[in-house]
């Protein structure tokens, strides 16, 4: 679980060297052709979980997002699509397509001289790189948890999930071609900093962790199974993820997990409360595992004064 939640950043790092591709490879993602963009966004569906938020006479909302998808899910379904309408302002957790924050991402993950993984787990790591069609090379210059964070975001290629369409990039992209404004909820400082191990130790514990998963054929049947959870707008199977995710089992995993989602969400329903209070019609889009337990974003926006309420899709 942890992993997953380092994706939306590890696939940033990765966004600019090209992967390789020999036949054992699935294809890499391309922009699709006009006639499937049409009938993509003619058949777009809602998915998600989406939330309106009442406050001040205004009406913002807050959507929960997943970091993988398929070409297909790009397109807002209509009930998503009229809520970024009626919002003048476009918030993610990190602009994906904001040239500054890729580079100080890039800048902040930079292995430190003498942060070499022990030769074993090393390559173990380049065996998994090469399995999900990565140069090992590609990766060696970032600290072994964005690397995990890339690898992880990959393992569903074969499955028809890519981090290249995250619904959070795809955002990015819609609300630049309207015209809306797009802002970062986090700064790539502060996210890094809640990513990154807190000892080398931790470090490697992860590592070791996250490649066991991948080499057990753990890992792509996990985020199958979320991004399916997010498709079909599953709020009661993400309510309790915990029971199925089988990724909180020791002190360590709870105190990483505590650190990546419970001691951002505060300040994430902050500056969404001050987007909206500065008279924004704000549209928040942040990932869906944000959005649960005592400080979930729904809750913790709640006690922030908003009226908080689910917005529920058409049946399919």
């Amino acid at each position: 679980m942890r992993s997953w939640l380092v994706g939306l950043a590890g696939a940033l790092l990765l966004s600019g060297p090209a992967l390789a591709q020999p036949a054992a490879c699935p294809p890499t993602a391309a922009a699709p052709t006009a006639e499937q963009a049409r009938r993509d966004l003619r058949e777009a569906v809602d998915r998600g979980f989406l939330w309106r938020l009442r406050k001040d006479g205004r009406e913002s909302y807050l959507y929960g997002t997943v970091h993988v998808g398929k070409q297909a899910w790009i397109h807002p379904g209509p009930t998503v699509a009229r809520a970024l309408a009626a919002s003048d302002t476009v918030a993610l957790e990190l602009d994906a397509l904001d040239a500054d924050v890729q580079r100080r991402l890039a800048r902040g993950a930079a292995a430190l001289p003498g942060m070499a993984l022990p030769s074993a787990l090393q390559a173990r790591l380049d065996r998994q790189a090469r399995i999900q069609c990565v140069p090992p090379q590609a990766l060696a210059g970032y600290v072994p948890e964005m690397q995990i964070g890339a690898l992880t975001g990959l393992v569903g290629r074969r499955d028809g999930f890519d981090p290249a369409y995250g619904i959070d990039v795809a955002l990015a992209g819609w609300a630049r071609s309207a015209h809306k404004a797009v802002v970062s909820l986090e700064t790539p400082e502060l996210q890094l900093a809640a990513l990154k191990s807190s000892s080398w130790d931790e470090t490697l514990e992860f590592v070791d962790s996250a490649l066991a998963e991948m080499e057990n054929d753990h890992a792509a049947p996990a985020l199958r199974r979320i991004a399916e959870v997010w498709s079909q707008g599953d709020l009661e199977a993400l309510t309790r993820y915990d029971t199925w995710c089988d990724c909180i089992n020791t002190p360590a995993d709870r105190a990483a997990m505590a650190r990546l989602l419970d001691e951002r969400n505060p300040p994430l329903a902050d500056r969404i409360a001050e987007l909206h209070r500065g008279g924004h019609r704000v549209f928040a889009a942040v990932g869906s595992l944000h959005m649960t337990g005592r400080f979930g974003l729904p809750t913790l926006l709640a006690q922030r004064g908003f009226q908080v309420d689910v917005v529920a899709f058409p049946r399919r």
